[in-house]
């Protein structure tokens, strides 16, 4: 994990930190360089984050049919699309978790030789689709769910996408751990200027990592200078197969400036 450090040499006035949109340059200096150098300031960098495994998975399905006819080819298609739509129903899956993403016609077309070798699209019928995509909290079943939407008729399957379904509680760990350590960091460098101890002025959280995002298969983050990270979950029973999941990193990058005092 990275993070960056620097020091401000003690030339932001009091008023800039009350007024943070206010240019520097329009400030009247209200003390004297001397009596600012003896408040010197410190500014910390700090990028925290957890890595756990995910809890949910979306995975998008699809069927098509050929036919000779639109009409054709758009009745099969709803027959592979509702049975398809069953199996995904008897396996679980809540109907807010289900989306339809698409529903497509389009013409078929075979390409032929011709003498000339300019080649030839003769139309030969048409092709119905369906795209669905569904979300799961049983990761540790995604290997069967497979299995069984295949066996139902998807012709195509994109994913898993896995995620974190409620990030808060690891965004908020990682808030914890970073102005401990970003109190750490500034603290140091006071004592070794000549201070004893600091006093936060502000603080500034930048993006945070999205559960989407990263996916790592590490043990969890630990440091010695924050409170310890609460306890992985257990690890499921899964069902074997082609699925690893992994973990997924989420955390905080926070922007701190203190104030060096005696």
């Amino acid at each position: 994990m990275r993070y960056y450090r620097s020091i401000g040499a003690a030339i932001i006035l009091a008023a800039s930190l009350a007024h943070p949109g206010t240019a520097l340059a329009q400030q009247a200096p209200s003390a004297s360089i001397a009596e600012m150098a003896n408040t010197p300031l410190v500014r910390v960098n700090i990028a925290e984050s957890l890595r756990t495994p995910p809890d949910e998975a979306s995975i998008t399905v699809g069927t098509q049919a050929k036919a000779s006819t639109a009409t054709e080819a758009v009745a099969a298609n709803k027959v592979k699309t509702e049975k398809l739509l069953g199996t995904i129903r008897a396996a679980g899956i809540r109907e807010r978790d289900i989306q339809t993403q698409g529903i497509q016609l389009q013409p078929d077309y075979r390409w032929d030789n011709v003498p000339n070798g300019r080649g030839r699209q003769t139309l030969i019928g048409y092709i119905a689709s369906n795209s669905v995509q569904i979300k799961t909290r049983n990761i540790d079943k995604l290997t069967s769910l497979l299995d069984a939407l295949t066996t139902a008729g998807a012709d195509t399957v994109y994913g898993p996408n896995f995620a974190i379904s409620d990030p808060a509680p690891l965004r908020r760990e990682a808030r914890i751990r970073a102005m401990a350590r970003g109190q750490a960091e500034a603290t140091e460098y006071a004592r070794n200027n000549g201070y004893n101890n600091v006093r936060l002025l502000s603080v500034e959280e930048g993006v945070s990592y999205r559960g989407t995002e990263v996916v790592v298969t590490g043990t969890r983050v630990s440091n010695a200078s924050a409170p310890p990270p609460p306890p992985p979950p257990p690890a499921p029973e899964r069902d074997g197969g082609i699925v690893a999941p992994g973990q997924l990193e989420t955390g905080v990058s926070l922007n701190l400036l203190y104030r060096m005092e005696r």
